[in-house]
């Protein structure tokens, strides 16, 4: 089969990698329908982030379950599926309690030993406890699909943050972060009810979707100037949820400045600094609690499932370049200068 590798910074290639296949009598096969490109696996590609020379790589993909374990209960083969970007058992102490992130027999797809996801199948462990089925008929439905890949990733890290920052019906709510994990944090907080989201942005057309994703407002300043627009926007003070999406000091920084007192922030921004840009005499003056980290997907995509199929919310917006698996090393290059937001892969 083939799928995608990275051998360095900038050096993504499409090679013929071991077939998919099942392992453990808990394992599935899926034959990957579509697939994508996440900003984190930019990190990587610009040698940010440490990569083994020929690693798979990707994490988000839905398809259709060729071969399942003989311990399989809950698929069939031929059923449409969705996977989010960690594998879990779904019976530990952290699977029970939503997340799935801190299972001990959990892992990331790309990792060192597992197939990723950005390739033609895909051998998923704990298919029970990590899979979720989807309608059938969506594997033909070009409009439903891009939404439903979204939940394997960007839009549940969304609603994570949303729903860390503590976003209630009529909140003010802040979002740092134009990417598509932002964008989708837009979606979250007006799914949630917010009164009032202020989209931080300064690019065109991803704040162009974050309006028709419910933003109310734009600020396109950054840094100490961003703060004081949105201070400007607020009478003086700041939002009562800021969702931080980025995971630069800066950002860190920014989020918590425009915080109202006796607010939260909700990150889930991949953190590349450490703790730099988090004052915790700041935060303990104001009362500004902190929440959020990696997003149990798993826990997540029941109930936003619901939301896509019956249109709803539509994340699918976040999408906007299709590729083949030929085209992904190209999709790279186009998310890494910005030409592209989110690129998604249809096999």
């Amino acid at each position: 089969m083939r799928a995608t590798v990275i051998h360095g910074p900038n050096d993504i290639r499409i090679e013929e990698v071991p077939d998919a296949a099942i392992r453990h009598p808990t394992d599935a096969v899926v034959r990957v329908v579509n697939a994508c490109i996440c900003g984190s696996d930019l990190w990587a590609y610009r040698g940010v982030a440490a990569r083994v020379a020929g690693q798979r790589i990707g994490h988000e993909f839905l398809g259709v379950v060729e071969d399942i374990g003989s311990e399989v209960r809950g698929l069939r083969r031929g059923d449409l599926v969705v996977a989010p970007f960690v594998w879990s058992d779904g019976t530990c102490d952290f699977c029970r309690e939503g997340l799935q992130t801190s299972c001990p027999h959990g892992g990331f797809w790309g990792e060192v030993g597992s197939d990723g996801g950005q390739g033609e199948a895909v051998r998923v462990p704990f298919a029970d406890g990590t899979l979720v089925r989807l309608p059938k008929e969506a594997a033909s439905d070009e409009k439903l699909l891009p939404g439903l890949l979204a939940l394997s990733d960007v839009m549940s890290t969304g609603h994570h943050a949303a729903v860390s920052a503590g976003v209630r019906p009529g909140a003010t709510v802040a979002v740092v972060g134009d990417g598509a994990v932002g964008l989708c944090g837009v979606l979250a907080a007006h799914r949630l009810g917010a009164g009032r989201i202020i989209a931080l942005g300064r690019h065109r057309a991803r704040t162009d979707i974050a309006r028709t994703f419910g933003a109310t407002d734009v600020v396109a300043e950054r840094g100490e100037a961003a703060v004081e627009a949105i201070k400007e926007l607020t009478g003086g003070q700041g939002a009562h949820a800021v969702l931080e999406a980025v995971g630069t000091e800066e950002s860190m920084r920014t989020a918590i400045s425009i915080t109202r007192d006796g607010g939260a922030v909700g990150y889930v921004g991949v953190p590349h600094g450490g703790s730099a840009g988090v004052d915790i005499g700041q935060m303990f003056g104001r009362n500004v609690s902190l929440r959020g980290g990696v997003a149990p997907a798993r826990a997540y995509i029941p109930e936003l499932l619901q939301d896509v199929l019956s249109g709803a919310i539509d994340p699918g917006p976040v999408f906007d370049r299709t590729v083949d698996l030929d085209g992904v090393p190209e999709g790279y290059r186009a998310m890494d200068d910005r030409s592209a937001l989110k690129v998604r892969i249809a096999f």
